[in-house]
């Protein structure tokens, strides 16, 4: 026979849960988002990127993705053939860099053009760059409902960006940012990202799937994660301009 929970000892429990939620302070809860997103200390992963234009007309890259902490990040473009070996290196401090196989050289992105997109995909240097949100950005409880806390982050002074201001959904169960909705300098709801297909992969937290969808021009980008790899130990040497360069 089922057993029924003492409907005293439920509302007892609804209520502890809902006070510890509400306890949380915005900075607490995207300290704990950058935590969970960030806690594998290294990842490598082959992804499959499918840009979608406004049209419906597709086109697929393979590329191959390396990351350490919140600190490093290597993207490298594995096909097609005029794509092969675009790679997008990021490193503590903002430091990024570009390499473009056809021209033979890296090239540091300057802060002022952060904002564009990487190679024809819906993400700028700046979306893909290693850091934490609550470097860059102050945030402030907005909503919560039985699902997520949404937090509105506004830049921080001194943080070069083109939004205005970003709402992120976090999971209140892992607190794993699900969404979240970018808004440029005029207000409007520029681009959208969701982060799905979560699984623990040794314990961490990884979004298999996401995609970052333009809402002003119709244009999207998706990233499907493959042979997922956790905590290998990492070389950080392999964040390097001569490994960028490097192709397999």
């Amino acid at each position: 026979m089922r057993k029924l929970i003492n409907p005293l000892l439920f509302t007892l429990l609804v209520f502890v849960n809902g006070a510890v939620a509400q306890s949380l302070s915005a900075d607490q809860i995207l300290d704990r988002a950058d935590d969970v997103v960030n806690e594998a200390p290294d990842m490598e992963a082959m992804v499959e990127m499918v840009l979608v234009e406004a049209g419906g007309s597709r086109s697929t890259r393979e590329t191959e993705m390396y990351q350490k902490g919140a600190d490093y990040r290597l993207i490298r473009f594995l096909t097609p053939a005029d794509q092969r070996g675009i790679g997008f290196l990021s490193l503590p401090d903002d430091v990024n860099y570009l390499y473009l196989p056809a021209f033979d050289r890296i090239r540091r992105i300057a802060s002022h053009v952060e904002n564009e997109n990487f190679a024809g995909t819906d993400f700028s240097y700046d979306d893909l760059s290693s850091f934490r949100f609550s470097e860059k950005y102050e945030p402030a409880l907005s909503d919560q409902d039985g699902e997520f806390y949404i937090l509105e982050l506004t830049p921080k002074s001194g943080i070069s960006t083109d939004y205005s201001k970003l709402m992120m959904y976090v999971r209140l169960d892992n607190y794993y940012p699900t969404r979240i909705e970018y808004y440029n300098r005029s207000g409007e709801l520029w681009k959208v990202l969701e982060q799905n297909g979560l699984r623990q992969i040794s314990g961490y937290w990884v979004a298999i799937d996401r995609e970052m969808s333009d809402m002003l021009s119709g244009h999207s980008t998706s990233i499907h994660m493959t042979d997922v790899e956790v905590d290998t130990g990492l070389d950080v040497n392999i964040f390097s301009q001569r490994y960028l360069m490097r192709l397999q």
